[in-house]
């Protein structure tokens, strides 16, 4: 068996009467208190993000996880490859980018 269940077994069978259930669906209250408040805005965060990379554009300046700066200037399967200054180019991967500083207004 696995912990929880070994912890939900202890759990159930320490109180008399009926005083198991309720610590039973105390827990049960817990764990569901975690994922709203925790869990669900996180993954929230995460679909938002992933969608705001796929929408990135060469043209676009973006700042990456590390605090830099940069335009796009190629998009690869897996990675940008961003300007950050006069000739200096690099290549990040996708989930680096931490946001969108300006959208290229002008479609190329």
């Amino acid at each position: 068996m696995n912990t929880l269940t070994n912890s939900l077994l202890f759990v159930a069978q320490a109180a008399p009467g009926g005083a198991g259930l309720m610590n039973i669906l105390f827990i049960g209250f817990m764990f569901a208190a975690m994922w709203f408040l925790i869990i669900q805005p996180q993954r929230k965060k995460q679909k938002e993000h992933a969608k705001m990379i796929e929408a990135l554009t060469t043209g676009d300046e973006i700042v990456t996880a590390g605090g830099i700066y940069g335009e796009i200037t190629a998009k690869r399967d897996d990675r940008y490859v961003i300007r950050i200054a006069e000739g200096v180019k690099v290549e990040i991967a996708k989930s680096f980018v931490h946001d969108v500083v300006r959208k290229d207004s002008v479609k190329k």
